[in-house]
This record gives C-alpha cells, structure tokens and sequence, in this order.
C-alpha cells in the first residue's frame, strides 16, 4: 500500500525479480551477472528502509512521550499540561489546504 506521503522504492522490484528468475532458469553467465549487478542497489535500497524505519520509530517515540508527559501533567493539575504535546506536534509539517481538500476536511 502507498500513499503520496509513503516514500517511494527507488529500485524497480519486478526487474530485479525477472533477473534472479532468469539467474535460477538459464543459468548463464549474461543472466547471472545481471542477478549479482541487482545485489548492490538491493542493499542500498535496504539501507534506505532501514533508515526510514528509523525515522518513524523516533517520532512515533517522541510523539508517545510528549502524550505521556502531557497527561502526567494533567494529573499534577499543571497550568497548561498539553504544553509538551502541542510543542511536539508543532514541530511536524502541517498539512497544506489542498491536502486537507483531499481528505475531505474542507
């Protein structure tokens, strides 16, 4: 499943599918090296992932502790316990209009 905010695979999966295919059916040394040749992109395409995941687990974790945090607060009746989350979620790219018009929010 992809949105337009998911990021896009920079490698063409089904050509790198065709070419281990090819590697395991013919058997030649032409489909062979075109198998191998995939091998350096998957791995960077792996890295990329791997960062990416990263990323989201990071802000899924501050998120989570800017609720707990504001909630703490709530419960030591602090003058303003959504502070923390506010100032968290301020830091995210808002959505555009014409974004929210997509979402059926307008």
């Amino acid at each position: 499943m992809t949105t337009r905010n998911a990021p896009r695979p920079t490698l063409d999966q089904e050509a790198v599918r065709l070419h281990f295919r090819n590697a395991l059916r013919y058997r030649t040394p032409a489909a062979m090296w075109a198998a191998i040749a995939d091998v350096p992109v998957l791995l960077a395409e792996l890295d990329r992932a791997l960062m990416l995941a990263t990323e989201a687990r990071t802000e899924c974790a501050n998120l989570l502790a800017s609720c707990r945090a504001s909630l703490a607060a709530g419960e030591d009746n602090e003058i303003d316990p959504l502070y923390l989350l506010r100032d968290e979620v301020a830091q995210h790219e808002p959505l555009v209009p014409e974004e929210l018009d997509d979402w059926g929010m307008q």
